[in-house]
């Protein structure tokens, strides 16, 4: 797979993420929800100040953190999608790995940025972020990270008695709410792990090709032509 298609595919999924991100952090309210396929697919507006599906820690700490984390993470994308791409790598590894590098992209530049170019979101309708306000609601590194996708596709049910723990509580399927950025880094972890023998077949072939050639025996009963 050549770099400019790898290129391509970050830039398709950063641009997706951010656009859809930008559209709903400036038309919705903190809370607010819009049925996009009947009760199963929802636009539902939240933000997060912790890692991908609401997951967080340490407080401002822990964000700012996590927001070097995500930067340190990036940079060394660069370098390692270079590599996979100049030694190809099976394909279908590259675009995981541009995947997850997409998605890694796209929530750091929430992090990074957000704060300083959106106005905080509030539960009231009439006060909706603006973007590049005079003030934004946080310093650099310290911006949320907005979410949206929802797909509560079994609702309104609950756990049989019988179950340890949570029996009887609530159940819902698919609770965590994410966006694109998540999807990619998911989509990209998962398939890695399930075809992950076809993806590195490939390259162990060729590195064993490679030691059987440089393995031969040489001795003095070998003659050189």
């Amino acid at each position: 797979m050549k770099g400019r298609n790898v290129f391509l595919i970050i830039c398709l999924i950063v641009i997706a993420d951010q656009a859809l991100k930008i559209y709903v952090k400036t038309h919705f309210h903190a809370g607010e929800s819009h049925a996009i396929m009947g009760d199963w697919f929802r636009l539902y507006f939240i933000e997060n100040e912790g890692m991908a599906y609401g997951w967080k820690f340490g407080g401002e700490w822990g964000k700012l953190l996590l927001t070097l984390f995500r930067l340190a993470a990036v940079i060394f994308g660069v370098f390692y999608l270079r590599k996979i791409v100049q030694k190809k790598y099976h394909p279908g590894f590259i675009v995981c790995a541009a995947l997850i590098f997409s998605g890694a992209l796209g929530n750091l530049i929430d992090s990074m940025f957000y704060g300083l170019i959106f106005q905080d979101s509030s539960m009231f309708s009439y006060n909706v972020a603006k973007i590049f306000p005079p003030h934004g609601y946080a310093g650099f590194l310290h911006g949320k990270v907005v979410d949206m996708l929802y797909f509560p596709i079994i609702r309104n049910t609950h756990f049989p008695t019988w179950i340890p723990f949570w029996g009887g509580e609530d159940f819902e399927f698919f609770r965590p709410i994410f966006n694109i950025s998540d999807a990619a880094i998911s989509v990209g972890i998962i398939t890695i792990l399930v075809f992950q023998k076809r993806f590195f077949k490939s390259n162990n072939q060729k590195i064993t090709s490679k030691s059987v050639e440089t393995a031969t025996l040489v001795n003095d009963e070998m003659q050189v032509s």
